[in-house]
């Protein structure tokens, strides 16, 4: 019989045992456990057939069916999941602990492996993600306006040793109307939840975790209220940084991109600069003006950033005036703030 773990028993197995998803490749390619490998028992359209079947006939009916697709797939199975295996040993997880997984353990266990599963299934292991959320997280949030390179001095302070999570990173998405350019297509909000928490899990709760100030929307990830809340609710680092040194940084990361992307994207903050300020720049992307069209935009963001910063506790700010944009030194004078050395009982 295979062994019955727990979602945290499980993943912890999974830092040294593979991780089979056995669920269909849509259910997988919607959110996973980070690691899992995609092992379906069905495809997409073999999962509907069976699934029809046992609405509109019956169980036995559905099974013979399930057992008519599976049939001339065992043998690959046993020799794939052989090969993927640690020690002769493999995970095992479906959607709610059920019969696809009963079924591969069943086959996996014939063939000679041993097999851990899932109690409860992929289900069980999303309420554990969801209720990771309602801990305790000793988040250090840094802030600062569009452009101030907060990305890349938390990633600097990783290199450093500090614990960082870059929230924008995960999404695929760097916050404003410009941010998903050259970057991989976005998660769903399930999978960043998962992506997060699988983060969450290597890291030391009795010291500062670091994130970046983000809005409860990255692009098209929306966070979950447990983990929004808290970055809301914790300190935040304010990096002020005036506007002369972070607009030549944004022309060099968004100014080699098409200029028909770059109209596009404008154009979907046209209500919020209002009519002329939209044209100009606009006219401003015409003429190859990329510092223009830059400033526009950004005296937008710089607003709004200012709106939601004042809408925190006085008390939960304390900020920094730095004049460069170089790394390192940003880099420098934020892991010397005594924030950087708080310890969380």
């Amino acid at each position: 019989m295979p062994e019955k773990l727990s979602p945290e028993a499980f993943l912890d197995a999974a830092t040294h045992y593979p991780i089979l998803d056995v669920r269909s490749p849509g259910e997988y390619l919607r959110a996973h456990i980070p690691g899992a490998v995609s092992f379906p028992i069905f495809d997409d359209a073999e999962r509907a057939r069976v699934g029809t079947t046992y609405k509109q006939i019956g169980k036995d009916e559905a099974i013979e069916l399930g057992l008519e697709i599976v049939g001339p797939k065992l043998a690959a199975w046993v020799k794939m999941a052989k090969k993927l295996a640690v020690d002769n040993t493999v995970l095992v997880h479906c959607w709610r602990g059920g019969m696809r997984s009963g079924s591969m353990s069943w086959l996996f266990e014939t063939a000679g492996l041993q097999v851990k599963i899932l109690v409860g299934g992929y289900k069980a292991y999303r309420n554990y993600v969801l209720a990771e959320f309602d801990r305790k997280i000793p988040f250090v949030v840094l802030g600062g306006k569009t452009g101030s390179g907060k990305t890349d001095i938390l990633l600097e302070m990783q290199k450093r040793g500090a614990q960082v999570i870059d929230l924008e990173g995960v999404a695929h998405h760097r916050g404003s109307v410009f941010g998903h350019f050259g970057l991989a297509p976005q998660p769903t909000s399930e999978h960043f939840e998962n992506e997060v928490v699988a983060q969450l899990r290597g890291m030391d709760y009795s010291k500062p975790i670091w994130i970046e100030d983000e809005s409860r929307h990255i692009g098209q990830v929306y966070m979950p209220l447990g983990l929004y809340s808290q970055l809301r609710a914790a300190p935040i680092l304010f990096l002020d940084i005036a506007a002369e040194y972070r607009l030549p940084h944004l022309v060099e990361v968004y100014a080699h991109y098409p200029k028909e992307a770059l109209a596009h994207a404008v154009g979907k903050i046209k209500k919020r600069l209002g009519g002329d300020l939209y044209k100009n720049a606009l006219d401003a992307l015409e003429i190859d003006d990329f510092t223009q069209v830059a400033a526009i935009t950004l005296h937008y963001y710089d607003k709004a950033y200012v709106h939601g910063l004042q809408k925190r506790l006085p008390e939960q700010i304390q900020e920094i005036v730095i004049n460069t944009l170089e790394t390192s030194l940003q880099t420098d004078v934020v892991m010397a703030h005594p924030l950087c050395q708080t310890q969380f009982s």
